[in-house]
């Protein structure tokens, strides 16, 4: 649907936006066709944060894989209730991850990558492309920083795999400005982060990291960094 030409006359029109004011243009000029994914991960509770604080209705889901941390359903609750938000929950279908678990077993994903991802596949990226239906945008919490498969990353950039702009308010966002920001605004966050945990997916697929490993290190650890994406996010 949008052209190169397209895409880099938002990011030149956004160039020098703060992340707040890139949220508020994309909900106002894509009112009823932009959603928020979120992970209820540090970056996207900043950007509901934000979309609260700018007042536009917004369409915000999560994915419920059915192996998340008690921790991030505990997040889920409260931060539906601070900001007053309806949070969209989507499933995966069950009759699909029945087969799945039935034919390959209930922790497929440490077997192959390919298994790995056969999971990924069932649990996000189905749900995913259902809650896309009728979207042209869709907004998330990406950091150059966070791994080297988004260092090249842009702050508007084409999903080709979902045919949609994809939007990355904190894309140039150090650690350091993020828990600044969380600090200073009093945003709740999964207490994971506070015990090793800066990436938080899955509980079988994530741990807690060590001083001085990258902050992705914990999700996938058994696979090489390169490979370390659930495709949500693939280029």
């Amino acid at each position: 649907m949008k052209n190169k030409a397209e895409i880099d006359r938002i990011n030149e029109m956004l160039a020098g936006k703060s992340a707040q004011e890139v949220i508020e243009w994309f909900l106002k000029d894509f009112e009823g066709k932009v959603a928020f994914s979120t992970s209820l991960g540090a970056e996207d509770q900043v950007i509901t944060q934000m979309i609260a604080q700018v007042g536009v209705p917004a369409d915000i889901f999560t994915l419920d894989t059915g192996r998340l941390f008690p921790e991030t359903y505990n997040l889920l609750d409260l931060t539906s209730k601070k900001y007053d938000l309806n949070i969209r929950v989507m499933f995966p279908d069950a009759s699909r991850v029945e087969n799945m678990v039935n034919e390959k077993g209930i922790n497929l994903f440490y077997d192959s990558i390919e298994n790995r991802k056969l999971c990924c596949h069932i649990r996000k990226i189905e749900p995913l492309k259902r809650a896309f239906a009728g979207l042209d945008a869709w907004i998330c919490g990406l950091r150059r920083e966070q791994s080297v498969t988004r260092k090249d990353m842009r702050l508007v950039e084409w999903d080709e795999n979902n045919d949609l702009i994809k939007v990355n308010p904190l894309i140039e966002w150090t650690e350091t400005e993020l828990w600044d920001y969380i600090k200073a605004n009093r945003i709740p966050y999964n207490k994971l982060h506070d015990t090793g945990f800066p990436s938080i997916g899955c509980q079988p697929c994530t741990r807690a990291i060590l001083p001085g490993e990258d902050v992705r290190a914990g999700r996938w650890w058994w696979e090489n960094p390169e490979t370390r994406e659930c495709g949500l996010h693939k280029k």
